[in-house]
């Protein structure tokens, strides 16, 4: 049975498009044949004349076509004064459209933390927002009640950008009726069940409390140089980029960007705390028995750490 999918771009860079595009294994024109996908649409690949587009969206939205997942990739812009004029689709609030097809799809995915959260401009005057959450809250441009054809609320799959493989195995997911747990964020648990700070190759300076003040050493980035690894939920460190690498692998701090306040309104680079203690704590770590473990932990390092060597 042909599964039919059409992409939507709203308030976003396109990032999540071309990390689909660097899919490998399978590859995007690969993926599609194998899931017996017909894309209806992509603003990045497909050659529709304006008129043929419009035809489409009319079989669509009259449910004379079917539709059985809508991707949306970037956030959803609201202004000025909520009208939806700065995003325009065919004369009209692209908002219009993304809420006219989301009702006649059977699945919905928010495609990056743009869509998902509102992301870049969710604090501006553009009025950004995500497509059922607005950062931490529920509701977002939907709403929290929004539920697709299939009763599944819009999934998230956050990311800057998503990476290819976790849009690549929710579509295989929802194509062959798997079943996909979500957590609290819409988030499948597949792939954001776990911290980026699991499987991290500087785990144990962590533990250790092994601290680095400066970038090009080997400790850890959590305490002093702004990571966000212990902090947000990704498979960064599961499914590596371009099969082979992370950012904490090659000596650069997790940005969070899975998480629903990024981009974050403080230092990339620099960890917020009070008198050497982070403000943000590891997840689920009560800052007493934080302050008490660590203080042991760092007396406790082991001297193959104490006098780890700078990276070349």
């Amino acid at each position: 049975m042909t599964v039919r999918l059409y992409w939507i771009q709203c308030g976003g860079c396109g990032g999540d498009t071309w990390s689909l595009f660097n899919a490998e294994t399978p590859d995007v024109i690969e993926l599609l044949n194998l899931l017996n996908i017909e894309l209806l649409w992509h603003p990045s690949i497909s050659n529709k004349s304006i008129r043929a587009q419009e035809q489409t969206i009319e079989g669509l939205l009259s449910g004379e076509e079917k539709l059985d997942i809508l991707c949306v990739e970037g956030s959803i812009i609201r202004g000025p004064g909520g009208t939806g004029m700065y995003d325009e689709a065919y004369g009209a609030p692209k908002k219009n459209l993304v809420a006219s097809l989301a009702k006649q799809a059977r699945h919905v995915l928010a495609v990056g933390t743009c869509a998902s959260f509102g992301g870049i401009g969710a604090d501006g005057e553009i009025e950004a927002t995500g497509m059922q959450f607005h950062k931490w809250s529920r509701g977002g441009f939907l709403g929290e009640d929004f539920r697709s054809k299939s009763g599944r609320p819009v999934i998230n799959l956050p990311g800057c950008p998503c990476h290819c493989d976790i849009l690549a195995g929710t579509l295989a997911a929802l194509v062959t009726g798997q079943e996909m747990e979500l957590t609290g964020h819409n988030t499948p648990l597949e792939w954001y069940g776990m911290m980026v700070h699991q499987g991290c190759t500087r785990n144990e300076y962590h533990e250790f409390r092994v601290e680095e003040k400066q970038f090009g050493e080997k400790g850890c980035m959590f305490f002093h140089l702004g990571c966000h690894g212990p902090l947000a939920t990704g498979p960064c460190n599961k499914r590596l980029w371009n099969r082979r690498s992370s950012k904490t692998r090659v000596g650069v701090p997790c940005f969070g960007c899975t998480r629903p306040d990024f981009p974050q309104q403080y230092s990339f680079f620099e960890t917020r705390n009070i008198e050497g203690i982070p403000i943000e704590l590891p997840d689920g770590v009560s800052r007493a028995h934080y302050l008490a473990y660590k203080g042991m932990a760092a007396a406790a390092a082991p001297e193959r750490l104490k006098t780890r060597k700078t990276e070349i």
